[in-house]
């Protein structure tokens, strides 16, 4: 398995993936204002994920940190 190359999000991608997850972490449910957002790879490119659209979702620092580069099934693909 390869790794993939990260890429620059451009903002509109940034604000689709916001928009589509109402500005909230797809783990532990802390809306943006609660905890800073931000937009993460489900299946992370070091483990041959995808710059997709569909491989991004917003998760807060602290469940993004609890993910780290791992494959959890609490953190699986919603939209395909």
């Amino acid at each position: 398995m390869s790794k993939t190359p990260r890429i620059y999000l451009p903002s509109a991608v940034r604000k689709y993936v916001f928009e589509r997850n109402k500005f909230q972490c797809q783990s532990c449910g802390k809306q943006y204002g609660e905890t800073s957002l931000t937009i993460y790879h489900i299946i992370p490119l070091s483990r041959g994920g995808s710059n997709d659209i569909s491989n991004l979702q917003t998760l807060c620092f602290n469940c993004n940190r609890k993910k780290s580069d791992k494959l959890d099934k609490r953190f699986r693909r919603k939209f395909d």
